[in-house]
């Protein structure tokens, strides 16, 4: 789809006899990236299979000229205000800490952006941000593409099918959904108060996962087990599909069953062998607790039991 009509082909499809090349569309947009990263330069990858022009980029270290050269040939590597100036879309994809001074320098500097789509892809802040180029003239977005970016080159392939959490000023929002549709992904429409809450979600799932399954790894590997690695993937690849299946109705184990005793134990052995694990494993169990006992799949009485297993 086109930032403005609704037409065109899927990025990465090739155009049918007698239609035109993404690059001959209209309303193609010339794009700058203030932030040469591994989200950046994917993005602006995207944007340019979909025909858009990215014509510069800010590129301070070796990695991040590199991935210029390679992901976005023809860009010029330039300072953020002329990076601004040169572009009709601005991506500003630094780290979320940034991004109110980066905002509110970009103004203080003088750069003209009356008109300029400036779009940033933090999953922390909607729009409200940016408000600093609002005020002087620029239309805010704000695109976060639900996906970890390694830096490899199957980053850009990775946004076909992903969910873009969407937020923009009402009048914007279809320009800001086509845009996410147009990188490959599904807009999905988050409003500027829940920005904080929709960013936790995904940062409690996506980042403590990859805690918790490092840290089953390292207990296996003290329990004398090999490969950990081998032992967990079809375990956790079957309860993570549980879960996006069947929601609590796909628990299952110690806490599910109200087995008190077997809980007791996990809680002394990992006392002795990760005090900080064992934090972990006591406040998750009575989480799992909590929601199980709301669900019906837990009896008020081994509720009660577990709980006492789970006391500091």
């Amino acid at each position: 789809m086109d930032p403005f009509t609704a037409d065109s082909a899927a990025p990465g499809d090739g155009p049918e006899a007698g239609e035109p090349r993404p690059e001959d569309r209209p309303a193609r947009l010339s794009v700058g990236v203030v932030g040469a990263g591994r989200v950046g330069t994917a993005l602006g990858a995207a944007l340019a299979r979909a025909g858009h022009r990215v014509v510069a980029a800010t590129a301070v270290s070796d990695g991040s000229r590199e991935r210029v050269a390679e992901r976005l040939p023809g860009a010029d590597v330039a300072t953020p205000q002329e990076v601004v100036a040169a572009a009709d879309l601005v991506l500003l994809t630094v780290p979320d800490d940034a991004l109110p001074e980066l905002a509110a320098g970009l103004v203080s500097a003088g750069v003209p952006v009356t008109g300029k789509l400036v779009m940033h892809t933090s999953g922390r802040y909607g729009y409200a941000v940016l408000d600093p180029l609002t005020r002087a003239g620029a239309l805010p977005l704000a695109l976060h593409p639900v996906m970890t970016f390694t830096g490899r080159p199957d980053d850009v392939n990775r946004l076909t099918g992903i969910s873009f959490g969407v937020t923009a000023p009402e009048p914007l929002r279809p320009v800001a959904e086509a845009l996410a549709v147009e990188m490959g992904g599904e807009p999905v429409w988050i409003t500027e108060e829940r920005r904080p809450l929709y960013h936790a979600a995904l940062a409690g799932g996506a980042n403590h996962l990859v805690t918790l399954v490092v840290e089953a790894m390292d207990l296996l590997r003290t329990a004398g087990v090999g490969e950990p690695g081998r032992m967990l993937g079809p375990l956790l690849g079957a309860s993570l599909d549980n879960a996006l299946r069947l929601g609590i109705d796909g628990l299952t184990g110690p806490v599910a069953r109200g087995d008190a005793g077997t809980v007791a134990d996990h809680v002394a052995e990992l006392g002795r062998v990760s005090p900080e694990g064992r934090r972990a494993y006591v406040a998750l169990a009575r989480l799992t607790a909590d929601r199980a006992l709301g669900a019906g799949l837990l009896k008020p009485e081994d509720a009660e039991r577990l709980l006492e297993a789970l006391a500091d």
